[in-house]
Protein backbone atom coordinates (compact mmCIF):
# COMPACT_ATOMS: atom_id res chain seq x y z
CA UNK A 1 0.00 0.00 0.00
CA UNK A 2 1.20 3.32 -0.80
CA UNK A 3 2.14 5.67 1.88
CA UNK A 4 -0.09 9.22 1.54
CA UNK A 5 1.61 12.32 1.16
CA UNK A 6 -0.72 14.71 2.26
CA UNK A 7 -0.17 17.97 4.08
CA UNK A 8 -3.72 18.07 5.40
CA UNK A 9 -3.96 14.04 6.43
CA UNK A 10 0.04 14.98 8.29
CA UNK A 11 -2.06 16.76 10.59
CA UNK A 12 -4.80 14.52 11.69
CA UNK A 13 -4.76 11.73 13.76
CA UNK A 14 -4.30 8.54 12.80
CA UNK A 15 -5.85 4.90 14.05
CA UNK A 16 -3.92 2.14 12.51
CA UNK A 17 -5.42 -0.66 14.77
CA UNK A 18 -9.04 -2.41 14.31
CA UNK A 19 -10.77 -4.13 16.57
CA UNK A 20 -13.92 -6.57 15.72
CA UNK A 21 -16.27 -8.05 18.32
CA UNK A 22 -18.48 -10.83 16.91
CA UNK A 23 -21.98 -10.30 19.25
CA UNK A 24 -24.04 -13.63 18.63
CA UNK A 25 -27.73 -13.17 18.43
CA UNK A 26 -28.01 -16.88 20.39
CA UNK A 27 -27.65 -18.09 23.41
CA UNK A 28 -26.37 -21.62 23.98
CA UNK A 29 -25.97 -23.18 20.51
CA UNK A 30 -29.01 -22.20 18.30
CA UNK A 31 -31.42 -20.56 20.48
CA UNK A 32 -32.12 -16.84 18.98
CA UNK A 33 -32.02 -13.98 21.38
CA UNK A 34 -32.81 -10.41 21.15
CA UNK A 35 -28.52 -9.37 21.53
CA UNK A 36 -28.74 -5.26 22.18
CA UNK A 37 -27.32 -5.17 25.45
CA UNK A 38 -24.61 -7.12 24.95
CA UNK A 39 -24.35 -5.02 21.75
CA UNK A 40 -24.97 -1.60 23.67
CA UNK A 41 -21.95 -3.17 26.32
CA UNK A 42 -19.81 -4.45 23.71
CA UNK A 43 -20.05 -0.89 21.89
CA UNK A 44 -19.68 0.73 25.51
CA UNK A 45 -16.25 -0.93 26.18
CA UNK A 46 -14.73 0.11 22.71
CA UNK A 47 -15.82 3.50 22.89
CA UNK A 48 -14.83 3.66 26.57
CA UNK A 49 -11.07 2.33 25.53
CA UNK A 50 -10.67 3.29 21.69
CA UNK A 51 -13.36 6.54 21.79
CA UNK A 52 -15.97 5.20 19.89
CA UNK A 53 -17.41 2.54 17.95
CA UNK A 54 -19.89 1.48 14.94
CA UNK A 55 -21.98 -1.28 14.99
CA UNK A 56 -23.62 -3.32 11.94
CA UNK A 57 -25.33 -6.30 11.51
CA UNK A 58 -24.48 -9.34 9.56
CA UNK A 59 -26.07 -12.90 9.04
CA UNK A 60 -23.03 -15.17 10.37
CA UNK A 61 -22.92 -19.22 9.62
CA UNK A 62 -20.60 -21.34 11.65
CA UNK A 63 -20.58 -25.24 11.95
CA UNK A 64 -21.24 -26.11 15.07
CA UNK A 65 -19.81 -29.57 16.53
CA UNK A 66 -22.89 -29.99 18.69
CA UNK A 67 -25.51 -28.51 16.02
CA UNK A 68 -24.03 -28.56 12.29
CA UNK A 69 -24.19 -25.44 10.09
CA UNK A 70 -25.81 -22.69 12.64
CA UNK A 71 -27.12 -19.31 10.90
CA UNK A 72 -27.69 -16.51 12.94
CA UNK A 73 -28.33 -12.50 12.82
CA UNK A 74 -24.47 -11.82 14.44
CA UNK A 75 -24.13 -7.99 14.57
CA UNK A 76 -20.17 -6.46 13.75
CA UNK A 77 -19.26 -4.13 16.56
CA UNK A 78 -15.75 -2.59 15.94
CA UNK A 79 -13.46 0.50 16.75
CA UNK A 80 -10.45 1.96 14.88
CA UNK A 81 -7.14 2.33 17.65
CA UNK A 82 -4.22 3.49 18.17
CA UNK A 83 -1.48 0.76 18.39
CA UNK A 84 -0.61 2.28 21.70
CA UNK A 85 -4.21 2.51 23.05
CA UNK A 86 -5.02 -1.66 21.57
CA UNK A 87 -2.00 -2.31 23.58
CA UNK A 88 -3.22 -0.95 26.93
CA UNK A 89 -6.64 -2.87 26.31
CA UNK A 90 -6.26 -5.75 24.37
CA UNK A 91 -6.56 -7.64 27.94
CA UNK A 92 -10.27 -5.87 29.09
CA UNK A 93 -11.14 -6.64 25.23
CA UNK A 94 -10.39 -10.53 25.17
CA UNK A 95 -11.59 -10.18 28.87
CA UNK A 96 -14.91 -8.58 27.31
CA UNK A 97 -15.59 -11.46 24.69
CA UNK A 98 -14.66 -14.38 27.39
CA UNK A 99 -18.02 -12.50 29.20
CA UNK A 100 -19.94 -12.97 26.39
CA UNK A 101 -19.18 -16.33 25.32
CA UNK A 102 -19.75 -17.27 29.20
CA UNK A 103 -22.55 -15.24 29.70
CA UNK A 104 -23.97 -16.46 26.38
CA UNK A 105 -23.41 -19.74 26.78
CA UNK A 106 -21.33 -19.96 23.18
CA UNK A 107 -18.65 -22.35 22.39
CA UNK A 108 -16.49 -19.30 21.24
CA UNK A 109 -16.85 -15.53 20.43
CA UNK A 110 -14.97 -14.03 17.21
CA UNK A 111 -12.81 -11.23 17.88
CA UNK A 112 -10.68 -9.70 14.86
CA UNK A 113 -7.47 -7.32 15.25
CA UNK A 114 -6.11 -6.12 11.93
CA UNK A 115 -7.69 -8.85 9.73
CA UNK A 116 -6.33 -11.75 12.06
CA UNK A 117 -9.52 -13.65 13.53
CA UNK A 118 -9.61 -15.38 17.03
CA UNK A 119 -11.84 -17.35 18.48
CA UNK A 120 -11.87 -16.61 22.68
Amino acid sequence: MALIKNAKLANCIKLSSKVTVYVPATVGVDQAVDNTEYVKRTAAALSGWFGGATSTPALGYWLSPAAGLVAENTTVVFAYTSDADLAAHCDELVGLCDDLKREMGQEAVALEINGDMYFI
